[in-house]
């Protein structure tokens, strides 16, 4: 799975669709996860599908938009509407953290990643839990091990060097990427795969034993 990460936006919409649009078309995320406590993501759905559709772009008004597309209309211009309608289904992949305190979790290769708008929030039952935790609530773009976990912060969607991150567990374990404004990957880490830490967890002794 290839998974979009969004900075706060901290009112920057433009900023916001600029990268939504990135993660969905260049990046080819399958989902993308905005990390903040405001609904700027909301506001960037809304307008993208109100932009498509014209009317009403909930799923309820779907019967009443065909049947004023569909009365008449050409085979190209059924044709456009099913594109249209289809875009607008696309956007469903783009979400937003619940309000605090609750959290978001995937699992990606067997690991469990933890989604937070402030690292604050966290308690010691989730850096338990979790290989990998996710937040959205800093100045800069960060990737950092700690112990067995590791922490990341893709910073502010405005921040000409970061805003943007990629998760792909695809090839085994979890590649991170953080990608900046012109869409050039800044840096990378990497989650190792979980049967190979398991293994390692098994093979250590315990203090003062035969592996010590």
């Amino acid at each position: 799975m290839r998974l979009g990460i969004l900075g706060p936006a901290h009112g920057d919409l433009q900023a916001l669709a600029r990268g939504a649009q990135f993660l969905l078309d260049d990046a080819r995320a399958e989902k993308i996860i905005y990390l903040s406590d405001d609904d700027a993501m909301d506001q960037v759905v809304a307008a993208w599908a109100s932009g498509l559709v014209e009317d009403d772009p909930g799923e309820g008004a779907l019967f009443e938009r065909a049947a004023a597309r569909g009365a008449g209309a050409s085979a190209d211009e059924l044709d456009s509407f099913v594109e249209r309608e289809q875009a607008r289904l696309r956007l469903k992949v783009l979400v937003s953290l619940p309000r605090a305190p609750k959290r978001t979790i995937e699992i990606l290769d067997g690991r469990v990643v933890l989604f937070v708008h402030d690292k604050a929030m966290l308690d010691e039952e989730d850096i338990a839990a979790a290989a990998l935790l996710v937040f959205g609530r800093s100045s800069e773009p960060v990737i950092k091990r700690v112990g067995a976990r590791t922490f990341l912060s893709p910073g502010p969607v405005g921040d000409p060097t970061g805003g943007r991150a990629v998760l792909d567990d695809g090839g085994g374990g979890i590649r991170i990427e953080l990608i900046d404004a012109a869409g050039e990957v800044r840096s990378h880490g990497s989650v190792e795969p979980a049967k190979q830490a398991t293994r390692m967890r098994v093979q250590g002794g315990p203090p003062g034993g035969a592996g010590a």
